[in-house]
């Protein structure tokens, strides 16, 4: 992790992109509100200044991004980080090079009356996807409250299945994240179902981050500096024109303006000026270290990797760095 291990120059960084040729960039992703900024570079083609063609492929199923990115149909990935852990535990040499966001509520367990709090689901169907970012929050959830998944009854649904499933009586309980949060409690007027536990509870420990295997970032530095630039011109122009950014974003994950408005209440969009913090030793699981061995731990117990990983070894901070100077 080391930056002299990997040049990327100030004339690089400072001078003018216009004299490469246009980079395609594939990156794999699931639909949610923390990529807003993509979203937004996309459609006001920010891309286009750093000569790069961005192809955003979505995936239904989050748990198809690693082997994706490990069968090179897409150059990087946008995922969560327990799914890092979860890759470079199977022998993956994937890397994060830039945060993202943390939900801070976008991800739910919702229920319907009768069910408040998470140890009434004992016994219970729980729908979820697993080895997913909702079958994180699952299990913290349960371990927090004395419990594991053998207390509740596991229904295997895609994220994006679970609203129909529970409007339709299927299931009880589901677990997912935006947009589909905020689908299942608009459900007969809001009074069908709420939310019992959310990521708010653990800021940072359900982390998105941007990703790319160790062999893409030795030959691809410059395309991958150039993407950062885009994604945080994204975040500025968010920042300035808000609502004309909410119709972007809406447009791309197919929700209205101001669904969009609301559901960004529940991500915290990492400005560059914090970006470098998660990358290192913390208290809270906003860094990565902390949030890591939590992620380890869990994913040991329920069998999902047979040995923890070393935090170290699945961050590369330098292209962070090399922007900040």
């Amino acid at each position: 992790m080391q930056i002299k291990k990997f040049i990327v120059s100030a004339a690089l960084l400072s001078a003018s992109v216009s004299a490469f040729a246009v980079t395609p960039v594939k990156l794999g992703l699931t639909t949610w509100i923390g990529y807003a900024p993509f979203y937004v570079a996309e459609g006001r083609d920010l891309y286009k200044k750093y000569d790069l063609k961005v192809t955003l492929q979505t995936f239904a199923d989050p748990a198809m991004l690693p082997s994706a990115m490990a069968s090179k149909a897409v150059d990087g990935a946008l995922m969560t980080y327990d799914q890092v852990i979860g890759a470079v535990a199977q022998g993956q040499d994937f890397k994060v090079v830039m945060p993202i966001d943390y939900s801070n509520g976008g991800d739910a367990v919702l229920a319907g009356k009768g069910i408040s709090k998470i140890s009434d689901l004992k016994g219970k169907k729980v729908a979820y996807a697993p080895l997913s970012p909702s079958d994180f929050l699952i299990s913290y959830a349960l371990k927090s409250n004395g419990m594991t998944d053998k207390d509740i009854s596991p229904v295997n649904m895609t994220p994006e299945a679970i609203p129909s499933a529970m409007a339709s009586g299927a299931v009880q309980v589901g677990v997912t994240y935006e947009p589909n949060v905020s689908q299942i409690l608009a459900m007969e007027g809001g009074k069908k179902f709420h939310v019992i536990y959310s990521s708010k509870e653990a800021p940072g420990l359900i982390a998105d981050v941007l990703v790319f295997d160790g062999a893409h970032i030795q030959k691809n530095g410059r395309e991958i500096t150039s993407l950062m630039r885009a994604y945080l011109d994204g975040l500025a122009y968010m920042q300035a024109k808000p609502a004309e950014s909410a119709a972007i974003i809406g447009k791309a994950i197919g929700v209205s303006g101001k669904e969009v408005l609301e559901q960004l209440k529940g991500v915290y969009n990492i400005p560059f000026s914090e970006m470098q913090k998660p990358f290192a030793q913390g208290r809270d699981t906003k860094s990565y270290f902390v949030s890591g061995d939590v992620i380890n731990t869990l994913l040991l117990k329920s069998g999902q990797i047979k040995k923890t990983v070393a935090i170290p070894a699945t961050l590369d901070d330098r292209f962070v760095k090399a922007l900040a100077k």
